[in-house]
């Protein structure tokens, strides 16, 4: 049974800073991309950023040079840091098991608010 376990949101205001983990069991996490997504309310929910299975990252134009998706494959984890947080940030920050291209999401976590707010 894959689990992914995500934390680290919260409030936090405007030029902030966050860091989200995700920790993942129930697969042989290395052969998988990780992914972070977002879904703000009324909004579809759209990829923040991915890492593939050999480290390659992609970023929303959005969030590039502010986030950075990162992965420790001895802890099972995926982490997604996040700098110079702006309102539009503000949404449930979900982490995905995804291909080990970082093309298609496979599975999903629970989801963590962050919200960005002075």
């Amino acid at each position: 049974q894959v689990q992914l376990v995500g934390s680290g949101g919260g409030l936090v205001q405007p030029g902030g800073s966050l860091r989200l983990s995700c920790v993942v069991s129930g697969i042989t996490f290395r052969i998988y991309g990780m992914g972070w997504y977002r879904q703000a309310p009324g909004k579809q929910r759209e990829l923040v950023a991915a890492i593939t299975r050999d480290g390659r990252t992609k970023y929303a134009d959005s969030v590039n040079g502010r986030f950075t998706i990162s992965r420790d494959n001895n802890k099972n984890t995926v982490y997604l840091q996040m700098n110079s947080l702006r309102s539009e940030d503000t949404a449930v920050y979900y982490c995905s098991v995804m291909s080990g291209d970082a093309v298609r999401a496979n599975y999903w976590g629970q989801g963590t608010q962050v919200t960005v707010s002075s």
